[in-house]
C-alpha cells in the first residue's frame, strides 16, 4: 500500500495511491497519516478498504510530506562504503547519529532554500523508515515488526555549515526545506527487501547519484535495535539512513546547489521528488 498526505500547507489530509496512480481520500478513516494511525493493526484496515470508493482527489494537488507529527528525524552518517571513500572518511565502527529539526520536514516536491549565507547546500538521496511501533532495546531480529513503511528522503545539507563551522553536524542539517519526506509511505509488503533498491538522483538532468541500498553498512534492523539502545523510538519517527556515492562534496571539482536549479530523486519502488532550488528571500 503506498499511502500519502496531500494538499496545502496546514490542511494536509491522508490518502493513498490506487493501482491506477489515483489519489484517493482516506480522511473518512483516519484524520491523518501521524504516530497514533501508523500501527500494523490501522495500517492493516486501510488495505482492506476498496480504493475505488474513496473519493478521487485531482491530479494537480500538492503532495505534502508523507508523514505527519514526526516527533524525531534521526539520520545515520557514512552508512555507505562507497560514500564514505569519496568524502575520504573510514568506515564508522559504529553508526554516526545525527537529527535534522522536525522543521526542516517539507513535501517531496515543495522548493528548496537555499540559506543566507549558504555557497555548499548539498544533496543527498536516502532510504527513510517510517517507525509504527513504540520500543526501546528492541532486538535486531524483532526489529522489521516496529516499521510502517519506507519512503525517499532527500536528506539536502550544508557542508560548510556542517563541517567548518565548529561543532556537531546537525547546524548544516536542519534548515527549513532541508527534510523533504514522499511522496509515498510505502508498507512493508510492497518492499520485498529494503537492502535491494535502487536509487539516483539528478540535477538539472545530470545524473550524480546512481547507488543501491545494498551496499550500506548498518541495515534497517540493526539501525533500529542499535538507536532503541540510546533513545525510545515512537511511531511517527523518521531514520533516514545514509547516503550511496555522488554528493556534490564528493566532485572533483565540488559542486554545490544554485537558485534556479532542479533536483529529481527516486528510489525503486518507493516514488521520486522533485525539487526547484530557491534563495532566501526573508529578510
Amino acid at each position: 500500500m503506498k499511502l500519502l498526505r496531500f494538499g496545502p500547507r496546514g490542511h494536509e489530509k491522508p490518502g493513498l495511491l490506487d493501482d491506477n496512480g489515483v489519489i484517493r481520500d482516506l480522511s473518512a478513516h483516519v484524520t491523518d497519516l501521524a504516530g497514533e494511525y501508523l500501527d500494523r493493526r490501522t495500517l492493516e484496515g486501510l488495505a482492506a478498504l476498496d480504493a475505488a470508493s474513496l473519493p478521487e482527489v485531482p491530479a494537480d494537488t500538492r503532495i505534502a510530506p508523507c508523514v505527519a507529527g514526526v516527533g524525531k528525524f534521526i539520520c545515520i552518517g557514512l552508512n555507505y562504503s562507497d560514500h564514505a571513500a569519496e568524502t575520504g572518511a573510514q568506515v564508522p565502527p559504529e553508526p554516526v547519529i545525527f537529527n535534522k529539526w522536525t522543521s526542516a520536514i517539507c513535501g517531496p516536491n515543495d522548493e528548496v532554500i537555499i540559506p543566507r549565507d549558504s555557497e555548499k547546500t548539498d544533496w543527498e538521496v536516502e532510504l527513510g523508515v517510517v517507525i509504527g511501533k513504540a520500543g526501546r532495546y528492541i532486538d535486531e531480529a524483532d526489529a522489521m515488526q516496529h516499521v510502517a513503511g519506507f519512503c525517499v528522503v532527500n536528506d539536502v545539507s550544508e557542508r560548510a555549515f556542517q563541517l567548518e563551522r565548529s561543532g556537531t553536524w546537525d547546524k548544516g542539517k536542519g534548515c527549513d526545506t532541508f527534510g523533504p519526506l514522499g511522496p509515498w509511505l510505502v508498507t512493508p509488503d510492497e518492499v520485498a527487501d529494503p537492502h535491494q533498491l535502487d536509487m539516483w538522483l539528478e540535477v538539472d538532468g545530470k545524473r550524480y547519484q546512481d547507488g543501491n541500498t545494498r551496499t550500506m553498512v548498518y541495515q534497517v534492523p540493526f539501525l533500529i535495535s542499535y538507536l532503541s539502545r540510546f533513545m525510545s523510538l515512537q511511531p511517527g519517527d523518521v531514520i533516514s539512513t545514509g547516503t550511496p556515492p555522488g554528493v556534490g562534496m564528493g566532485q572533483q571539482p565540488p559542486v554545490y546547489l544554485k537558485p534556479g536549479q532542479r533536483m529529481r530523486l527516486g528510489i525503486q519502488g518507493l516514488g521520486e521528488q522533485h525539487q526547484t532550488v530557491v534563495a532566501d528571500q526573508q529578510r
